[in-house]
């Protein structure tokens, strides 16, 4: 057992209520100095609770808590960080209309002799965050302008600089691309080495896998158990987290279904950036995914779609007919629904009902002479948590109220409820655990059993090789590769589990990936 020198964080019988609904009862968490310690459970689990209260955002309602050996008995955000804890949040804290380097050093701001904020100090010292994890994020950029992988890597540089003690990472790579990954693996493992302790929450089993050192999972805001990585297979992982056996995306049966007519039809479209020149087709009874690094103009063309960002060339057909969409408004009265990446900002109002959230999409259909028909939206609402099994405890909740996965399909069923031909979704199961991820991962395949044409935009690829019947590769804003999903598959494995084969689609695709990267810097080098 390690000696009390060597824990970092103890946690011993936090519990913790939110009005009647009980988030942690008697946990117990145990983090030691120079380790990556894995924090697991499903949405609801109570993860992101007792990490709040560690980081003094929530007061426990029963329990103690340890840094370094030290009662920490004052709750607050300030005496979290004075006691060496620094969080970076899955919902993010960025001020979009600050730049990066202002909000990384947001109330610890350099200052010049005169006592003014030294901006240009704060921009270098970003840079050097940066460079350490060696990504490139301009500093002086305004938070509201960065794309969602950018706003990751500013979040996280965020923490990373107040040279903390214990680091909490809640979600840290759902919008980052897997090179980006990797590099946050290495200055976690150099973190480590220097004794900190790392915290570190995530649905992705195998990035577990490979950073943890030990891993505690929770279930209904109580322990389940504490061990060593290399105790806890991935399918045990998996076992402790939903409470009972699952092979997760394996679990999920892709069956058939019958490809209609092209409903979305893309001819050379292009942004005012990205897309450039892109031509795809989506037909009924069709998912087709969209793979690509971050950057790779998958999100772009999603936008432009769906009316959100211009075309400035190229046409959209919808049924075979030329749309003219200008503005989301166009995009729904043409069929076409954006499910959007930022599901906290661009997806729900968090203080607003279910309800309200749920009928967003449709207040002008159900709002005759400008007064909304209640009877008619709390059928849509209830129609929608019951078709897609949200889990709350009643439409007239706060949609912040829910897990992740709720309220993902929360923004799934607003969509829906415009009975859309076409529908785009864009990483619709960042940051949800396994089990939500195999429901909605169902759900899209039961949309196109419906007749639906699917877009799907993920960066792991193992959804897009279960979800899709067709898979487009995407580099610096151009569609390099369109295969059918069979494509992906190893002839040689055939007769093997699942869990293999798909295992081995995915490494395939991700070369492939590579390949199409590669090729457009060739093709840039060239154009130069």
């Amino acid at each position: 057992m390690p000696g009390s020198s060597d824990i970092a964080v103890r946690m011993t019988g936090i519990s913790k209520r939110f009005g009647g609904v009980r988030a942690l009862q008697g946990v117990d968490l145990e983090v030691r100095a120079g380790e990556v310690h894995a924090l697991l459970g499903g949405n609801g689990a109570g993860k992101s609770t007792i990490l709040k209260i560690l980081n003094g955002v929530h007061v426990p309602d029963e329990g103690t808590i340890e840094v370094g050996g030290k009662p920490l008995t004052s709750h607050s955000p300030e005496a979290s960080r004075a006691a060496g804890i620094a969080m970076n949040y899955q919902e993010m804290s960025l001020i979009p209309t600050l730049t990066v380097a202002q909000n990384i050093f947001l109330t610890r701001e350099a200052k010049t002799a005169a006592g003014f904020i030294d901006d240009r100090t704060a921009v270098t010292r970003a840079c050097e965050h940066f460079d350490m994890l060696e990504v490139s994020v301009d500093p002086r950029r305004l938070v509201g302008d960065l794309g969602a992988g950018q706003k990751q890597l500013t979040e996280i540089v965020k923490a990373i600089s107040q040279d903390a003690k214990v680091l909490i990472l809640d979600e840290p790579s759902t919008a980052l691309a897997v090179s980006d990954v990797e590099r946050l693996f290495v200055f976690l493992r150099k973190l480590v080495q220097r004794g900190v302790a790392v915290i570190y929450v995530s649905h992705r089993m195998d990035e577990i896998a490979r950073i943890a050192d030990r891993a505690t999972i929770l279930r209904d805001g109580q322990n389940v158990i504490t061990a060593d990585i290399a105790d806890l297979p991935i399918d045990t992982m998996i076992e402790h987290i939903v409470g009972r056996r699952s092979l997760g995306l394996a679990d999920v049966e892709r069956g058939d279904a019958s490809r209609g007519e092209a409903l979305l039809q893309l001819d050379g479209l292009s942004g005012v950036h990205k897309p450039n020149d892109v031509t795809l087709t989506v037909h009924a009874g069709e998912v087709v995914g969209l793979a690509g690094l971050l950057g790779s103009g998958r999100s772009a063309l999603a936008r432009v779609i769906a009316g959100l960002e211009p075309a400035v060339a190229g046409t959209i057909r919808v049924h075979g007919k030329a749309a003219q969409i200008r503005s989301p408004h166009d995009a729904i009265d043409a069929g076409i629904a954006l499910v959007p990446e930022a599901r906290a900002t661009e997806g729900i109002i968090p203080d607003h009902s279910v309800e309200t959230n749920m009928t967003l999409a449709v207040l002008d259909r159900i709002s005759p002479f400008g007064v909304t028909d209640r009877a008619a939206a709390r059928r849509i609402t209830d129609e929608k948590i019951k078709t897609l099994a949200i889990k709350t405890g009643g439409r007239d909740l706060a949609v912040s109220t829910l897990s992740g996965g709720n309220q993902q399909k929360v923004v799934i069923g607003k969509w829906l409820a415009t009975d859309p031909d076409i529908l785009i979704l864009d990483e619709p199961t960042a940051g949800i655990d396994i089990g939500s991820k195999s429901e909605i991962i169902r759900l899209v395949r039961d949309l196109a059993r419906q007749g639906k044409a699917v877009l799907m935009i993920s960066s792991e690829l193992s959804e897009l090789l279960t979800a899709c019947d067709t898979i487009a590769i995407m580099a610096d804003g151009r569609l390099h590769e369109v295969h059918p999903r069979e494509h992906f598959d190893d002839p040689a494995l055939a007769g093997t589990d699942l869990g293999h084969r798909l295992q081995a689609a995915e490494q395939q695709l991700q070369n492939r990936i590579q390949g199409a990267l590669a090729a457009g810097e060739e093709n840039q080098h060239v154009d130069s």
